[in-house]
């Protein structure tokens, strides 16, 4: 989240905007002695410099000036896309006609103030603004909460689908960027079905979050990521590693699942696992690789893989 909106107690900085040099003074001489950290601006087209350099959660502005109305600066600030945090708009003016008004909510003030401007008057305008700013900095909080949640497998604790679909072109993107390896491999948890009529999904899940933790606890921090990919099939990333690293990391990971046990109803199962693997070696001269391309062969080896060759691979490009 943007300064500003971080901590909602914090008094939010105000950029003051008006050409009238008195009236600028007074509101910024009232603010301050309220304790609000202001910023002035003599027109719109200075403040919107300011305002694309620095977040200001309140911007109280004149309507009429030079250079840049004040309805030319509530919608440069509305179209600006250089902050995430929102910006309460005060709009003042001297004409009060309702469809002076109405132009100025258009335009994007959220208030307006009609000069001269009462000190009272003013600060009710401000308390109303630090409430919209709060309940916009839960919103948003409410939103990254979701987000994450959305981006994690409730069941392994792994990454989820979602996650995979976003990050894996990127991954194959930053492959070509910097002409570096990149492997990909599925990996499944073997006779999983057999375990959920004999066991139940209580004893499965177990299973999905300890093989996880595995799978995570073996790889690089940081670099290598893990997403839950099927019901029973994870996903493995790793970033600067070819086919034949990536051979050997699966084989690692597939002993580690071997020395597992998982206990149920005073006995232990054992674990296997089988893994579908497919890399490239990014080159200027070699594009084209996707991330269905790399899903699709990483499946096709896992489903020929068997208990003799329980891991298979192909180096593409």
């Amino acid at each position: 989240m943007v300064e500003g909106t971080k901590n909602i107690s914090e008094l939010p900085h105000v950029l003051v905007v008006d050409d009238n040099r008195l009236l600028r003074s007074i509101l910024e001489d009232t603010l301050k002695f309220a304790g609000y950290p202001v910023t002035t601006a003599g027109n719109g087209l200075e403040a919107i410099r300011l305002y694309r350099t620095s977040y200001y959660p309140i911007v109280i502005t004149d309507w009429i000036m030079p250079e840049m109305s004040g309805l030319e600066l509530c919608k440069a600030i509305r179209s600006d896309a250089s902050t995430s945090g929102y910006t309460y708009i005060i709009i003042l003016t001297s004409q009060e006609s309702k469809n002076d008004i109405i132009a100025g909510l258009e335009a994007g003030a959220d208030e307006y103030l009609v000069k001269p401007v009462h000190k009272p008057e003013l600060q009710a305008r401000i308390k109303t603004a630090r409430r919209i700013l709060e309940l916009e900095a839960i919103r948003e909080r409410h939103i990254e909460e979701i987000k994450n949640l959305s981006l994690v497998d409730p069941v392994s604790g792994v990454f989820s689908r979602r996650f995979l679909e976003d990050r894996l072109p990127k991954e194959i993107v930053r492959a070509y960027r910097y002409h570096r390896p990149f492997s990909l491999m599925i990996t499944s948890i073997c006779d999983f079905d057999q375990m959920k009529v004999a066991h139940g999904h209580y004893f499965c899940d177990q299973v999905l979050k300890e093989s996880a933790g595995c799978f995570v606890e073996a790889l690089r921090k940081d670099v290598d990521w893990v997403s839950r990919y099927g019901e029973s099939e994870f996903l493995i990333a790793l970033p600067e590693t070819g086919v034949q690293e990536a051979l050997l990391v699966a084989k690692r990971l597939r002993l580690r699942i071997a020395s597992m046990t998982i206990p149920v109803r005073g006995h232990e199962v054992k674990l296997t696992a089988s893994f579908g693997i497919s890399g490239f070696n990014a080159q200027p001269d070699k594009q084209g690789m996707t991330m269905d391309i790399l899903l699709e062969s990483c499946d096709r080896f896992l489903r020929t893989a068997t208990v003799s060759e329980p891991i298979k691979g192909v180096q593409l490009g």
